[in-house]
């Protein structure tokens, strides 16, 4: 069991495929990292500019050390490289805070202390709409982050209503989702709407696919239509995966098994194949939560443990590419830390996961050599049917302006019903 985590730890030197993903860990040791706007896990990280609302950050650490870590702000643009703006642009307070709040687990095979703090809060204010990241420091090293966390401040001044259809300009009631949108700027003085605005088109919050940059179809006096745009043609997936450990004495959704090799816990999953149907289930879209049935407090009592992945079906390994597992809980990162291996005697790929106890989702994607795009078909399968959510977001940055300001919002969910 020992060798299971020290492989674990080891896939973190894996690189990450293509750009580097906002919301991420950077080192083994630190796991659970949650961007959590106003109490909603299901929501975006979303908060509004000059408010009560508030995005909660949360980490464990796998000691029961304190170690003294630090939070630092960063304004980013609508690609979430960093902004133009100086720190007194866009905040009001210090930009290099300790973490205060913090507690050891309470009995739990992997001893673990929890850290958390919110923002806006007393030290650190924020100015401005748009992107923002946040770099978690360890105490002996201010310039390496051990992880990052990232969300968005909007400031509402444009309206944005969509829709989302299953009759595409490429198939109808197939393998694809289409969808078009509408942005209203009325009041905004806008003097080049195709420079000034930027969107971003999320698929269930995944970063991988996400669509940047749009030109409308229709320009009118204060509005811009996009239909008919082949860019906002998704695969429509499959519905995720889930599995479910709340107890550690047996299992949930997903479990065929649960045991005990001294000091750690393993949850052995049902084997999974290829899906050549459309399945559907009550899923959460990629979204992960952290659940423990015998404890008062998930945060603290909720204990880490080892989940052992199965996929059968394959003669040989698929060619030209890996397999990994993609949902909230591994950040859109395509490394070795989240690949499955091809096993030549059993025909499976496999993996193993620590994880803390909760709800999870997730979907086997396939990444072809020399791309950063994971792709449903090839496990999953592409059906119309599959309930997905999509997240519009609409910047601007008006003519000599020095950053992207988050001005518009919507979500839209297809469903058959």
């Amino acid at each position: 069991m020992k060798k299971i985590l020290l492989t674990i730890l080891l896939a973190w030197v894996g690189l990450t495929l293509g750009v580097a993903q906002v919301t991420r860990t950077n080192v083994p040791h630190v796991r659970t990292l949650q961007v959590i706007a106003n109490g909603n896990p299901m929501a975006p990280p979303i908060i509004h500019l000059n408010t009560e609302d508030k995005v909660e950050i949360s980490f464990d650490e796998l000691t029961h050390e304190y170690h003294r870590y630090t939070y630092k702000i960063t304004h980013c643009n609508a690609d979430w490289t960093p902004s133009d703006l100086f720190d007194t642009d866009y905040l009001q307070g210090f930009n290099e805070n300790v973490i205060e709040d913090y507690e050891n687990s309470l009995n739990t095979t992997m001893l673990y202390t929890h850290y958390e703090f919110t923002l806006p809060n007393d030290e650190a204010q924020l100015l401005v709409s748009g992107n923002y990241v946040v770099s978690i420091y360890g105490e002996d090293d201010d310039e390496s982050p051990v992880a990052q966390a990232s969300f968005s401040v909007i400031e509402p001044r444009v309206g944005v209503s969509a829709e989302v259809s299953s009759n595409t300009d490429i198939d109808t009631n197939d393998s694809h989702q289409q969808v078009n949108f509408t942005v209203n700027y009325q009041g905004i003085n806008v003097t080049s709407p195709q420079s000034e605005f930027k969107t971003r088109i999320y698929q269930n919050l995944r970063t991988d696919n996400c669509v940047t940059d749009v030109l409308p179809t229709y320009l009118r006096p204060g509005q811009m239509q996009y239909v008919h745009n082949t860019k906002l043609i998704f695969p429509a997936g499959n519905e995720y995966r889930r599995f479910e450990i709340f107890n550690l004495h047996y299992g949930y959704q997903d479990v065929d098994e649960m045991q005990y090799f001294d000091p750690y816990y393993h949850a052995t999953l049902y084997p999974d194949y290829p899906r050549v149907n459309y399945s559907y289930d009550e899923d959460q879209n990629g979204r992960f939560f952290i659940r423990y049935d015998m404890g008062q407090d998930p945060d603290t009592e909720a204990d880490y443990l080892f989940v052992h992945f199965t996929l059968e079906g394959f003669d040989t390994p698929l060619p030209n590419g890996k397999l990994y597992l993609n949902g909230d809980f591994t950040y859109d990162q395509f490394t070795s830390t989240y690949s499955l291996d091809y096993n030549e005697q059993t025909r499976c790929y496999e993996g193993v996961q620590l994880v803390k106890q909760g709800l999870y989702n997730w979907l086997y994607l396939y990444v072809p050599e020399g791309s950063t795009v994971g792709q449903t078909a090839p496990v999953e399968g592409d059906f119309y049917e599959t309930e997905n959510d999509y997240l519009i977001l609409v910047y601007h940055r008006p003519f000599g302006g020095r950053y992207d300001q988050l001005v518009g919002m919507t979500s839209v969910k297809f469903s058959q019903e």
